[in-house]
This record gives C-alpha cells, structure tokens and sequence, in this order.
C-alpha cells in the first residue's frame, strides 16, 4: 500500500537538460576542457555537481570553482532553460486528487528546485520539497531522502520515482522501492540492474501502476 511519493526533480517532472548541459559546459571551457556531446555531457542531470565534475577530469582542488562558475550561469539563465514534460501536471493533480502524499526529493539545491518549482506553478502539490545543500554537506540521493525520511518517520508505504540509477540506489539505501521513468536522462537497463521495481515509459503509465 503506497501513500508517500518521493519525485526526482531533474528528468522526472520537467526536461532541465538544456540549461544544466550548456551550463556545465561553460563551467568546463573556464577550465580548458572541451565538453562532450550533449548525451556525454547529460550525465550532469541528476548527480551531484561535484561528482560529476570530478568524472570530467576537474582536479579536486578546483570543483568547487567549477560549481562556482556553473552556478554563475545557472542562476543567470539557465535555471529556465527548462520545460515540463507532458502529463506531468495532469499527473500530480490525480495523485493529489486521490490522497496520495507527493514530494521532492532531488540532489538539486533546494532553493533552486524551488524556484523552479514555483516557476511551473508545482509546488501546491507538494507537501514538502527537500534538495541538496548550497555547501554540498547533503547533496547524494541517498542523503536527501534520509532527511525526508526522518521527517516522514520511516520508509513504510513509501516509493521512489526518478529516471536514473542515483535514484534508485539512493532509495535502495533505504529499503524504498523505486519506479524508473524513462523520459529522463537514465537508462532503462542502468535502473534494472540498479534493483528498479518497475520502469515505466510515460506518466499515464506511471498512474495506472499506482
């Protein structure tokens, strides 16, 4: 029996890949790296920044400039450059409908996902949005979810929904199950092996599982 959703923000309710991507790709270019493709560089929607960086070749003594100067541009523009996917909103307004308690839970520091929630008129669905720290002191899934849970008072009746492997191994952590969406930036075969419950392929979907 679910009553608690945990939503991915990143790649679950709306498509940030863009602004994130060219952002990331500025950050790396303040360092003389050329960035990847856009499906190389997508790997930066949804995991921590820091760990991320690191995995492009940034020297540990430097992240936190690289996070800096992404931040810089974030917040300049990109935080918009940003869409809803379809069915979303039809979605939360459902689950809300029918008694089911929705939140966020996203590596994304909280006050962006905020302001990004309110930007899409989505933050009436939630009754509490946790992300990560501007410090990166709590910035893994698993970390953002323990303080959800603490406040919730356990995992029971509890599910995960994000569209990558972060999402569910970060739920796993925590005996949650998690239901991979694959509109998003992870693969299915990633959530599988991750130990995903179900993979689902559209909001509608995502409904008729529930």
């Amino acid at each position: 029996m679910v009553k608690n959703i945990f939503f991915d923000l990143d790649g679950t309710l709306t498509d940030s890949g863009p602004g994130i991507i060219r952002c990331a790709g500025l950050a790396l270019t303040h360092f003389g790296i050329v960035p990847g493709s856009r499906e190389e560089m997508g790997v930066f929607v949804g995991p921590p920044l820091r760990d991320t960086f690191a995995r492009f070749g940034i020297p540990a003594e430097d992240i936190e400039e690289a996070v800096r100067v992404f931040r810089l541009h974030y917040n300049a523009g990109g935080i918009f450059e940003n869409t809803l996917y379809p069915g979303i909103r039809e979605m939360l307004e459902t689950l809300q409908s029918r008694g089911y308690r929705l939140f966020v839970a996203t590596s994304k520091p909280e006050i962006m996902a905020q302001k990004v929630l309110a930007h899409f008129d989505l933050t009436k669905y939630f009754s509490v949005i946790r992300g990560g720290s501007m410090d990166g002191s709590r910035d893994s899934k698993s970390q953002v979810i323990a303080a959800l849970l603490e406040e919730l008072g356990g995992a029971a009746e509890t599910i995960m929904v994000g569209d990558t492997a972060f999402d569910v191994l970060g739920a796993k952590a925590h005996n949650m199950p998690t239901v991979g969406v694959t509109w998003g930036y992870g693969h299915r075969e990633d959530m599988v092996d991750a130990g995903a419950w179900l993979v689902v392929d559209s909001p509608e979907e995502l409904l008729g599982v529930l």
